[in-house]
């Protein structure tokens, strides 16, 4: 496994431009099986989830390309509905395709999927969302078939504002007979990008953004192009360490209005903050301070992809905070990693208690999920000395290349790959 090398105790300068967003690609990725001609999707990532969902449309027979940021794909000559056992297991999002497929061949096969180990996530309510508009389910062991000779528009409320369930029952009713109403729905960004692009493909939904979506169901969808929205979590990533590492950093191409509940903790911390359009520059130059509590909650609250990152600002801040995270059970053992590089923070259940101290020190960690390894590249540009992050392909599932991006920035380190030992074979 590839690993990060990390020189760290210098301040971030200078101006990146924020890639486009994983968490609106995946779906927008899944939902072009719905249409009868080419898509043409622009701002797509390099992403390791991104080459894992293109594998799978390959499997399915769809024909896919990754030029550059553009992605071209031609579901025509998609043959299958069962999405292979090994790909799924491997990503968590590879859930989207439920919807779409059981919407196009009316039977999906598919198995309990993959993904960063952060805690129980059931896909219960994109089940039962299924079911509302007309599938039966069918479960042998990991192996679930969903079948339905028809989708029929209906009235969903979630019990929980789930991203992928909203984003699953959208896809299926785009092309079900009648009209199907969401409420409860997820808000996030992601879900107005994935409600405008079925759009731009011919469906008829509105409300995406808002906790009720209504879905009016279309014969069939066409042709597009469209461009990902910019990724608010890379973004934000981006913002934390700017400020973790008392430095002036600028991002363009990013959306302020998708990262309202960070630049308000950022500016309780006294992180200074400008924003104009699609550009965001932040400058801290003294010790951060503490905040009382942040709790992490679907969106627009504070975001749970962004809890372990600022964990990392609060360890260095003047004070003692409180993070408790809601979304997920099993999204703290960053901890024990920031630990050993000198935090003073204790957990109890689902709250972090935060000590700040004067300074971190180099140490080697290892990501344990996307965002963990994300807080500890971050951790290691504040600290003292040299930090070496391992388990580098959790990162690389959401950063493109996130050396590079903070290389820009004026970050010291590197990304070493493993050697491997030759035979002697004398």
């Amino acid at each position: 496994m590839d690993k990060l090398v990390i020189e760290g105790g210098r301040p971030l300068s200078g101006s990146i431009r924020i890639h486009g967003a994983k968490n609106a690609a995946l779906p927008i990725l899944a939902a072009s099986l719905l249409s009868e001609g080419n898509v043409m999707l622009r701002n797509v990532p390099r992403l390791l989830d991104i080459d894992v969902m293109l594998g799978i449309l390959g499997r399915l027979g769809c024909k896919a390309s990754h030029k550059g940021d553009t992605v071209m794909i031609d579901a025509s000559s998609t043959d299958s509905y069962h999405v292979p056992e090994d790909l799924m297991k491997q990503m968590r999002s590879s859930i989207f395709l439920m919807g779409p497929l059981l919407a196009k061949f009316g039977e999906v096969c598919i198995y309990q999927p993959g993904g960063c180990a952060i805690g129980e996530r059931k896909i219960d309510l994109h089940l039962r969302g299924l079911q509302a508009l007309g599938a039966s389910i069918e479960e042998n062991n990991d192996q679930i078939w969903c079948r339905a000779s028809k989708l029929t528009g209906s009235d969903i409320h979630l019990d929980y504002p789930s991203v992928g369930a909203t984003e699953n029952i959208m896809m299926a009713a785009a092309l079900a007979e009648g009209t199907t109403v969401i409420t409860n729905a997820a808000r996030e960004p992601e879900i107005q990008d994935l409600q405008n692009f079925l759009n731009k493909m011919g469906a008829s939904i509105m409300g995406g953004g808002t906790d009720t979506i209504k879905i009016r169901g279309v014969k069939r969808l066409y042709s597009c192009e469209y461009e990902i929205i910019p990724d608010r979590i890379v973004a934000g990533t981006a913002l934390i360490a700017a400020a973790a590492t008392r430095g002036t950093v600028t991002l363009s191409h990013c959306n302020p209005s998708h990262l309202v509940s960070l630049l308000h903790v950022l500016r309780r911390v006294g992180v200074q903050i400008r924003a104009c359009n699609d550009i965001i520059t932040v400058s801290s130059v003294g010790r951060p301070k503490a905040v009382e509590v942040i709790v992490t909650s679907p969106y627009p609250s504070f975001p749970t992809d962004l809890q372990s990152q600022v964990m990392v600002l609060l360890s260095l801040a003047d004070g003692f905070s409180l993070m408790k995270e809601t979304v997920f059970e099993g999204r703290f053992k960053h901890v024990d990693e920031l630990v050993r590089m000198g935090a003073d923070i204790s957990v109890d259940l689902n709250s972090a208690f935060i000590r700040g101290v004067p300074r971190l020190y180099g140490a080697t960690v290892e990501a344990t999920d996307l965002r963990a390894g994300a807080a500890l590249v971050i951790a290691g540009l504040a600290a003292q000395g040299r930090t070496i992050v391992e388990q580098v392909h959790h990162i690389d599932r959401g950063y493109d290349r996130i050396e590079l991006m903070f290389q820009c920035l004026g970050g010291v380190m590197h990304r070493e790959a493993p050697v491997l030992k030759q035979l002697d074979l004398a």
